[in-house]
Formats: structure tokens, sequence, C-alpha cells
């Protein structure tokens, strides 16, 4: 079933949140790995049950901080991740104005920012006044955590039925001792699936289906795709080789500047003054980025030449820039241009100018904006006064947007100025 997406962006502020078949990932779907993956993210998902009654406390309990008494590495790692703040305050604001009873329209931002039923439930709860809400959480003890505030947590991804799935072991590790005689194994036995570590996992959420929303003849979301078409695909490099490296659980990428600095290639060449004008040339390669960079709707760079005078400030009339984005109007009706990097492309930046009476020298940046489209879309909906009850998180979630720029890279060369005669 495709589901129209302007209305599934006002109501969570997130394009992610189209329904998909993941089963599409895959055109042979008599595969081992399409056949778990068509069960493992059938949406929305279904409660886990009760849990054996082998279980320890610890073991039912579906809050990753029960499952970092085990797992601390993991832990760590996921609480620094983008996916353990998949119900940020953006997403929170607009489920606020919902009908509390309505679980279809909250499934359109669950299915991927906090996928379990029992996420679900508690997202009900919270909307009719009866649960602890995101503002107020009870941190002291696990079980009164709400875990739809969580996102998406570890059970997300490896529990169905109380039952533990998981990529297998690795093989560098030493071997696990062996358990006595009638012990308990953990998670009531643990099942390794090859899909943990094929990029047709992280397809469930980074990919629409084939027949779903697209503009100008390109779908919405459409990173899988991007990555199959990729030399990174053909070399064997999945998504997980790059945003879970040595199988950590952070899942970087453009809200971090060092794993941008990694995929990309900047060289700036040619800065020169004569007759009266200043010339250079900022270049920016996509090297190691095994999609589109940068992917999406949502984040935007921008390459920007400006002359500074004395006193190091912006003479704004010399300012050039180059855009590399896919920028889309906000209510999704229209593409305005996609100049987004194909794996070894280039975008150049190629500046030329008049020489500003007042310039000292010239300054060559590029700022990552990683939320632009959120920052526009939380700016239309406060401005418009749309937004009742999740009109303040709306402005936090606005605040958050607004910090997540950062400056990739930033070089200011002096000029040699003509003296006169």
């Amino acid at each position: 079933m495709n589901h129209h997406p302007i209305k599934f962006l006002f109501a969570c502020g997130s394009v992610f949140t189209l329904l998909i078949s993941t089963a599409m990932a895959d055109n042979d779907p008599n595969t081992s790995i399409s056949a778990f993956l068509s069960r493992h993210w059938q949406r929305p998902l279904q409660h886990q049950g009760e849990a054996p009654a082998s279980f320890p406390a610890l073991e039912a309990s579906l809050d990753p901080r029960a499952c970092g008494i085990c797992h601390p590495q993991q832990l760590q790692d996921w609480q620094k991740s983008l996916h353990a703040h998949a119900m940020g305050p953006g997403l929170l604001g607009q489920l606020m104005e919902m009908n509390p009873g309505n679980r279809a329209e909250h499934q359109a931002c669950l299915h991927c920012h906090a996928p379990l039923a029992e996420q679900a439930d508690e997202v009900v709860a919270w909307l009719s006044g009866g649960e602890t809400g995101p503002g107020n959480p009870q941190e002291e003890t696990i079980p009164n955590d709400p875990l739809y505030n969580q996102g998406l947590i570890c059970a997300g991804c490896h529990l169905r039925n109380f039952q533990v799935h998981g990529p297998h072991r690795n093989k560098a590790l030493p071997p696990s001792p062996p358990l006595a005689e009638n012990a308990h194994q953990p998670h009531n036995g643990w099942q390794p699936q090859d899909a943990f570590e094929s990029s047709r996992f992280c397809a469930a959420c980074h990919q629409f289906d084939t027949d779903g929303y697209a503009l100008n003849g390109k779908l919405l979301e459409n990173t899988f795709e991007e990555w199959q078409a990729s030399p990174q695909a053909k070399e064997g490099k999945s998504c997980q080789s790059c945003h879970m490296p040595d199988r950590r659980h952070l899942w970087r990428g453009i809200h971090d500047k060092a794993t941008v600095l990694s995929g990309v290639k900047i060289s700036l060449d040619g800065v020169e003054t004569n007759n009266d004008r200043v010339s250079g040339i900022l270049s920016l390669t996509s090297t190691e980025v095994g999609h589109r960079f940068p992917t999406y709707v949502t984040p935007r760079v921008v390459m920007e030449a400006i002359q500074l005078n004395s006193l190091n400030q912006q003479i704004p009339v010399t300012r050039q820039e180059q855009i590399v984005a896919r920028q889309v109007s906000l209510d999704l009706s229209r593409e305005l241009f996609d100049t987004r990097l194909a794996p070894g492309e280039t975008a150049r930046l190629d500046y030329q100018a008049p020489l500003h009476p007042d310039t000292q020298s010239i300054l060559f940046r590029i700022q990552i904006e990683p939320d632009t489209f959120y920052r526009d879309f939380y700016r239309a909906t406060l401005n418009s006064g749309s937004s009742d009850k999740g009109a303040e998180t709306l402005r936090l979630a606005l605040q958050n947007a607004e910090a997540s720029v950062y400056t990739l890279f930033r070089r200011e060369i002096p000029l040699e100025l003509n003296s006169g005669p």
C-alpha cells in the first residue's frame, strides 16, 4: 500500500515514514535473506507477547539499558546515535497534534522511528494523558522510562516474539565458554541471520518502494538503490561497512564531520588577483560515499567564497555560492533542483569577481547543513500558527536543526593587492 507523503511529512516532520515493502530490495524472493526480511519487517510489527518463563527480568525487558548490562559497548554507542534520538522533538511535537486514538496516523511516523507495537501503545497512552511523557522521563527505574521516547531501540531490529536475531558471531572474538549442563542459554537461543550484514536490512527505512512517491522521476527516498548503482556495492561494501564499522552501533553520517571528511576530497586551486579581479576554484569530490552525496532531501552542502575587509568582516556583495543538494518544495509537490553528487562526481565553485576596494583577503568555505529541510519545515509550521499543543516542542526542534550546521572546510587567503603607481 502506498501513501502520499505530504500528509505524513506534516504529521511527523520526516519523509522516512512512508510505508514500504522491504522485500522489494531483492529480485529473488527465494533467497533466505529476502524471506527473513519479509517476515522481520512486516508493518506494523506485532506485540512481542509474553516472555518465556525462563527469562530473567533483564531479558524480559525491552529497555535498551537492560540490554546494556551484557552489551555495554553497544549501548554506549547507540546512546550517541541518531537512532536513539529518532523520536526527537520535531516528531514528538507533531504527534502531539494528532488524535490520540488514530493509530494508523501514528504509524506513519512510528513504523521507522519507534517500530515496536509496545511503543505504539505507549504513544496512545501518552497522547491520551495517561503515561509519562517525553518531557518528564522517570530515568531511575528501567520499567518506567517510556520506550517510545527512546526511538529505534535494540528490540526494534533484534527482537521478534522474544526471539533474538542478529549477525553471525564475530570470528575475531574468542570462542564462547561452554555452558554448564541445564544452564539457561542467553536469549533462550540466539538466531544468527545473514540479513544483519546486508544493505537490504537498512532498506526497511531508507528506501521507498519502487512505485512509491517520486518527484521528477526519482523516488523521494532512494538511498538503497543509489548504493546498488555505486562502485562500493560492486566492491562488496555494504551500508554497515561505513555506518557500522567493526559492528559499532553508531550509524554516523551527514551530521558527523569526520564521517563526511572520510568520504570526500576537497581542493582549492588558482587563487589569485589579476587586473583588479580575484579568482579561485573550490572543488568537492565524492570519493568514498556509496550513494548520492548528500542522499535524500533534508541536507544541503553550501560551497561559498567571499571577500573580507581589514577587520576580517565579510563584504556581502562579493559572495558567491554553489549548493549541493536535492531541494524540494515544503509541500513536496515540486523538485526545485538536484545538484547532488553521484560517487566520483565533483562540484566546483569557480569564483570570479571584481576585487572590492576594501578587500584584504578572501574566504573559501564549505558548510554542511544536515537538517535544512526540517529547519524550513519547522519554521513554516510555527509561523503559520497551525501547531497548538506541539508548538513549544517544535521550537526546540527548530533550535536543534539550526544548531546542526558545521563547517567542513575553511581557508582564508590574504590577497596581494596592487599598491598603485
